[in-house]
């Protein structure tokens, strides 16, 4: 533990007798003196005998440090002599090492030639036994030592090769050139190969690979080895995936087995496209292609799409260095007879096909499509643009049809969907925006120009004239279809085809295109504002035949029952509905247009009717509550204008019941105070009293 002296000092005194430190014990300071001197004492004696003890430590320790010192001193003279002498050993081997590799360089100079005279003797005598035309060697008659003969044969047949053909003749070593012994070998190391792959025997496939190497039949070993691969690889119906399973297969066999392993995996693939792929698609193709053009192309973009995927799996093994480069041009030379006319294909047959579902839909209809002509559609033309009430002549009677079939038009967009994705697959990517836009072209044909523009125009030539009476408004509903249809037709060019052109010159035609669609279809729906004359022309049929002189000059003053007229309740219902329908059938700012023009011609409608009457003082409360009725119609246009003008009728109405006394008061209000004067007059003269002298004199 660590010293502290007051502790120390604490426990000495403690253990003293006197010391004061325990209770009940007299304080004695002497013997607790005496007790600190005597251990003083005691210390000091300590202290000498451990200075003694110190002193010889660092004695002996100087010593050792002296001997340690003489020690290291010898220690290092040995290591120098030792470093000498290892410098001379090093010496020394260097020179024995130079002397080495010369006389191995002598050896070598004078072996090489000897081995090469061995060599050449060996050949001899084997060159002998041709010419003898009997072959008696081992290394000919064993058949285990196929590879030591062919490195002979190979030997002697680039021998033969290089004499002359008379040379070849006249020393009967004919055998050694082509048709002899080379091939002859040649053939039974392929043999011998092929046996081996049977067997399934790496190794030794391996070793006659190696050996064949060299030799002139190297490729037709590949070859041999190509076609034992596939013997039994396909036998499901599924081409494409047998093909991928056996590269697989062939990938991870083929590096144990050939040199050049990269370049046998290609050529594998080579002939799997070239022979198996090629003939399965044509057979696929050849048996639809002038028969049933729908089958064809479902069939060409189905089998391109799984070769190209087939393609990418391949991508994945060593095919060399270009291996896109390879897989794209064996693609293209199996599909490369379809690719060429596929669009003129793929739009032959979205005509027909998009011909056939609109002739199918109108037969069902029972309807024989007709050109509308064109002097009907002018004459229309030249009412709406002069808003006259001029007869357009018999109208065609639709019978409540609209012409317009979401079945027809789902039917349509799903043929063009799917040429859109055979045109992305099959279509050159230089080609791919301009037959984008040729299938564009077909759909707007079809849809838009063939079915939606001759519903259109169907129903404008339906439209009945403003003074027939119970007319039936079917234009709204082909308005309502019309606008659902090209929100599907809008979605698909977004989806579909923007994807395709988007980065090419093609985009602007197919926006300009599409722009002049909807700018047509606009003008024909606002041709068909002439609609609201009809319903204007509903309305007045209605007041005509509801609306009745008693009613707002009644018999007695005193007993009126009703809060309305009959005429003003049918009025309202037949309104509320049509402006539903509005509603229903267009949207965004049209609805708003359409409703203020029908709000404006329905005000201007009812404010001619009220002038056609007499009001006595009941009268012209009665009419004050048609006035709210209609006003409270009025609000479901949500239209302020329209609102505004049956405020404003409703005040004017007020002048049928006000005292002649408070006249000029109340066409001084707010809402009466910037009228014309003569309108104003107008209303006063409906009164049946606006003839007394009084009347008219408050008034002037």
């Amino acid at each position: 533990e660590p010293f502290v002296a007051d502790e120390y000092i604490e426990r000495l005194a403690w253990r003293t007798p006197g010391g004061g430190s325990r209770g009940g014990e007299a304080f004695d300071p002497k013997r607790l003196l005496e007790e600190f001197v005597n251990h003083i004492q005691e210390l000091q004696v300590m202290d000498e005998r451990i200075q003694r003890k110190v002193e010889k430590l660092e004695q002996q320790c100087q010593k050792e440090a002296k001997e340690f010192a003489k020690k290291v001193q010898e220690l290092q003279k040995s290591n120098q002599v030792a470093f000498q002498h290892f410098q001379e050993l090093d010496e020394h081997i260097s020179y024995v090492a130079t002397k080495v590799c010369h006389l191995g360089d002598q050896l070598e100079g004078v072996n090489t030639p000897r081995q090469r005279a061995v060599e050449a003797q060996k050949l001899m005598k084997y060159f002998n036994e041709f010419l003898d035309g009997e072959l008696k060697s081992d290394v000919f008659t064993n058949s285990e030592k196929i590879k030591e003969a062919a490195d002979i044969i190979q030997k002697l047949h680039l021998i033969a090769q290089e004499l002359p053909f008379d040379s070849i003749m006249d020393f009967c070593c004919y055998p050694l050139s082509s048709p002899g012994k080379y091939h002859d070998l040649e053939c039974q190391l392929i043999q011998e190969f092929t046996s081996a792959q049977r067997r399934g025997e790496i190794s030794r496939m391996r070793e006659v690979a190696a050996v064949l190497l060299h030799f002139k039949g190297y490729s037709h070993c590949v070859d041999v080895y190509i076609k034992q691969c596939q013997e039994g690889a396909f036998l499901r119906n599924d081409v494409f995936e047998d093909a991928a399973i056996l590269c697989q297969r062939v990938n991870k066999q083929v590096g144990e087995v050939f040199s050049n392993p990269e370049t046998v995996l290609a050529k594998l693939i080579q002939n799997i496209f070239e022979v198996k792929l090629q003939s399965y698609v044509k057979d696929q193709l050849e048996e639809h292609r002038k028969s049933d053009a729908e089958q064809y192309l479902k069939n060409l973009y189905d089998l391109y799409t799984r070769t190209t995927n087939l393609s990418s799996k391949l991508m994945e093994f060593n095919l060399g260095t270009d291996k896109q480069t390879f897989l794209s041009k064996l693609i293209k030379s199996i599909f490369i007879p379809y690719l060429e006319n596929y669009i003129e294909v793929e739009i032959g047959y979205l005509k027909s096909r998009s011909a056939m579902i609109l002739q199918r839909y109108y037969d069902s209809k029972n309807h024989q499509k007709r050109s509308i002509g064109t002097g009907g559609i002018q004459d229309l033309k030249e009412r709406i643009r002069q808003r006259t009430n001029l007869p357009l002549g018999p109208s065609i009677d639709t019978h409540g049809e609209t012409f317009l079939s979401q079945e027809v038009v789902v039917n349509l967009l799903q043929e063009t969907k799917q040429a859109f994705e055979r045109c992305h697959r099959l279509s050159d990517p230089s080609d791919l925006p301009k037959n984008a836009f040729r299938i564009f072209s077909m759909l707007v044909e079809f849809l838009c120009t063939e079915h939606i523009d001759y519903a259109l125009e169907t129903g404008l030539a339906g439209i009945p004239s403003s003074d027939s009476k119970n007319a039936n408004l079917y234009f709204l509903d082909v308005v309502h279809q019309a606008n659902t249809i090209f929100h599907l037709f809008d979605k698909q060019f977004n989806d579909h085809l923007m994807p395709l052109i988007s980065s090419s010159p093609k985009l602007s035609e197919c926006l300009q295109k599409k722009k002049d669609i909807i700018e047509q279809m606009e003008v024909k729906l606002d041709m068909g504002i002439d609609t609201l004359n009809c319903m204007i022309g509903q309305m007045k049929h209605i007041l005509a035949a509801e609306q009745k002189k008693t009613d707002f000059k009644p018999e007695d003053e005193n007993n009126v029952l009703i809060q309305y007229t009959n005429a003003c309740v049918k009025v309202c219902a037949y309104v509320r509905k049509q402006v539903e329908k509005i509603r229903n059938s267009m949207d965004g700012k049209n609805v708003d247009t359409v409703l203020m023009e029908l709000g404006v011609r329905f005000h201007r409608l009812i404010y001619e009717h009220l002038q056609q009457y007499s009001y006595s003082c009941m009268g012209g409360m009665l009419a004050i509550c048609d006035v709210a009725e209609y006003r409270k119609c009025a609000k479901d246009f949500k239209i302020a204008l329209v609102l505004q003008l049956f405020d404003t009728l409703h005040a004017l109405c007020n002048l049928l019941v006000v005292a002649p006394d408070n006249l000029k008061q109340v066409c001084s209000g707010e809402q009466l105070a910037n009228l014309d004067k003569n309108i104003l007059h107008s209303f006063v003269q409906l009164r049946v009293d606006y003839r007394s002298a009084r009347l008219a004199r408050h008034f002037s």
